[in-house]
């Protein structure tokens, strides 16, 4: 008897459950409290969310609430979107990549006035986008929301100095970190490690976004022209960038040394490079040449023996196709993948590689006017509502 009852009772909760289940299944969106539809408004995919909350006054409340950008913080990552830069710097669009899809952006009011037009994004990290204007000025924004800060006026005492490269380094998405490196003349130091020194006159180095080794005293494209990888080691913030003869070179802001990296390739042959960074790790992209066939390979430095180590490369299949082009290209790191933008005067193309994978994904192109619109580069952030400026 006292078996048949205890069954009875487990029946009896089983079926209490499946009814509790069943109302929670019919429970709409509607009747969720306040904290709960935050909750799980957090959790959808950002242009999902935008366009629920344009028919839905109570969710276009939420996006608003303070409660719910907290929400919004303690979700781990979001798919990373790609904001374009095309060779006239008249376009905001960006790639989404939850969605595999092409979507314009509006410029925040700020970038819109007519002191502001001409400005170029320059760094991306977390949620936010630095952009350059004129004057040496710099704007940081949220392209999601649309909210601006500008910063205030570099020192007059930089003002003389070339600006070369711009690195950004974005924690929690309630503060970041601008670096600004300028032309800075370098001593050579006895072993790897050199440091700073304004008084000797001697290379000076910088990272392209073209990929291209270029020359200081050499005309460069704005949408091109400033870039740099930050990434932070046993609490050690590290920028990598090339120097004028090719070589990646690394510089410790926190104990102000730098140090050059074994060249990849000599320097009589004829490639295009770009540095890029993934989950902390400096990755270096190389496109080159050799018997007749194109190669795009994805190289890790090893620094217990100080020597490159190649990690993935793109099917030849695919890359055969850029042999003999002089085709550029332009690399951002987002998480595992790597968004490689390739131009030649023949052609374009957008891939992306899956590090964890190696699975090489060529993107639709974005038409506008029914015409093919072509990006030069691209920088990558995390479409956050919660990014501060």
């Amino acid at each position: 008897m006292e078996h048949i009852n205890n069954w009875a009772s487990r029946a009896g909760r089983k079926r209490k459950l499946e009814a509790q289940d069943k109302e929670m299944l019919n429970l709409s969106m509607d009747e969720l409290n306040e904290d709960l539809l935050e909750r799980v408004l957090s959790w959808l995919p950002t242009s999902a969310f935008f366009r629920a909350a344009s028919v839905c006054k109570r969710w276009k409340s939420v996006s608003d609430s303070a409660s719910f950008k907290l929400a919004c913080s303690e979700i781990p990552s979001r798919e990373p979107w790609f904001l374009m830069v095309d060779p006239h710097l008249n376009q905001s669009t960006i790639f989404d990549s939850a969605e595999r899809s092409w979507k314009k952006l509006n410029y925040p009011p700020l970038l819109q006035q007519s002191s502001n037009c001409d400005s170029i994004p320059v760094a991306a990290s977390g949620g936010l986008v630095c952009f350059h204007i004129e004057a040496s000025n710099f704007i940081v924004c949220n392209p999601v929301t649309g909210s601006c800060r500008e910063l205030p006026p570099v020192h007059a005492a930089q003002e003389n100095h070339s600006l070369l490269a711009v690195a950004m380094n974005a924690q929690n998405n309630q503060s970041y970190k601008l670096v600004l490196v300028s032309e800075i003349l370098l001593r050579r130091k006895v072993g790897e490690s050199q440091e700073f020194d304004s008084n000797d006159d001697n290379a000076v180095y910088f990272l392209s976004k073209a990929g291209n080794v270029v020359a200081t005293d050499m005309q460069r494209s704005p949408s091109k022209q400033y870039s740099s990888v930050i990434t932070v080691k046993d609490g050690e913030e590290i920028v990598y960038f090339l120097s004028s003869s090719g070589t990646i070179v690394s510089c410790n802001l926190t104990t102000k040394c730098f140090s050059e990296y074994p060249r990849l390739l000599p320097v009589f042959c004829e490639y295009s490079i770009d540095v890029v960074e993934c989950k902390g790790e400096m990755l270096v992209v190389v496109l080159s040449e050799f018997f007749e066939s194109a190669n795009l390979r994805i190289w890790r430095f090893d620094d217990s023996v100080r020597s490159w180590n190649q990690i993935v490369a793109m099917p030849p299949a695919m890359s055969h196709e850029f042999y003999g082009k002089k085709v550029d290209i332009n690399c951002v790191g987002a998480g595992d993948r790597i968004f490689i933008c390739l131009n030649s005067a023949e052609f374009f193309r957008y891939v992306v590689c899956d590090l964890r994978t190696n699975e090489w994904t060529e993107l639709p192109k974005c038409f506008k006017n029914g015409e093919a619109v072509e990006f030069m580069s691209a920088f990558s952030f995390e479409p956050r509502i919660e990014a501060s400026v």
